[in-house]
């Protein structure tokens, strides 16, 4: 009933939902906001909004970002489109999810625009959320977890100098099990880890030792000999 009505095809409207991911206390942690206007009044939801006319997509995503939760110069990655008809009350708006991994500590997230609080939820107390926004949220993680095994992208959640132990809860938060101490760092052995000489400061158990990541030694490997990152 479409085909000879062109001007049904130009009455959408588009939307950039941006997901992005912390890692604290043994937890990886979505940021959310709640929103102070309609629809959705006063539910939680993942920052998005509706893209510009004259906008680009992945501008529209940094823009929104920054309007809603005050951060800004992130490297976002364009995740799934939604599409589904009755995703909205109001009418058509195709959605498409951008992600981000950041260190928690490194950024003050601050409720602005339409945003009445923001704060960050540990991904398996997440509530219900406004729109579709926890299948967004659900098929953004799969995505996050899938890449986690496959790609040094852990290192940006974890602090800049980081735990052993703390990599390890990282893989086991995602696992939802244990791993075996011995085997896990079996595993990691062939990954470029720079011992740093320093070890943990006011902890109350005993102070572990301190490392970082070799980007540039992975990538090195990962060019001369083929190397593929794998937990």
């Amino acid at each position: 009933m479409y085909k000879n009505d062109l001007n049904n095809f130009f009455s959408y409207s588009f939307s950039v939902d941006c997901v992005i991911f912390g890692f604290k206390n043994g937890e990886i942690n979505a940021l959310m906001i709640k929103r102070s206007k309609e629809p959705f009044l006063n539910h939680w939801a993942i920052p998005g909004d509706l893209v510009y006319p004259n906008e680009d997509l992945q501008d529209a995503a940094t823009r929104i970002l920054t309007e809603l939760t005050n951060i800004s110069n992130l490297h976002l990655h364009q995740a799934q489109t939604f599409g589904n008809p009755n995703r909205h009350p109001k009418g058509r708006v195709i959605t498409t999810a951008y992600f981000a991994l950041i260190r928690n500590a490194d950024f003050q997230i601050e409720a602005s625009s339409f945003a009445e609080e923001v704060k960050w939820v540990p991904i398996h107390e997440v509530p219900d959320l406004a729109f579709d926004h926890n299948l967004i949220l659900n098929s953004t993680y799969d995505l996050l977890k899938q890449k986690l095994f496959y790609e040094p992208i852990c290192f940006d959640l974890l602090p800049e100098k980081f735990t052993l132990n703390q990599m390890q809860q990282l893989f086991e938060y995602v696992n939802e099990s244990e791993m075996d101490k011995a085997n896990f760092r079996k595993k990691i052995r062939p990954i470029p880890l720079i011992a740093l000489g320093e070890k943990q400061q006011n902890v109350k158990h005993r102070p572990a030792k301190l490392f970082s990541f070799d980007s540039d030694k992975y990538l090195e490997i990962a060019g001369e000999d083929g190397y593929q990152f794998k937990i």
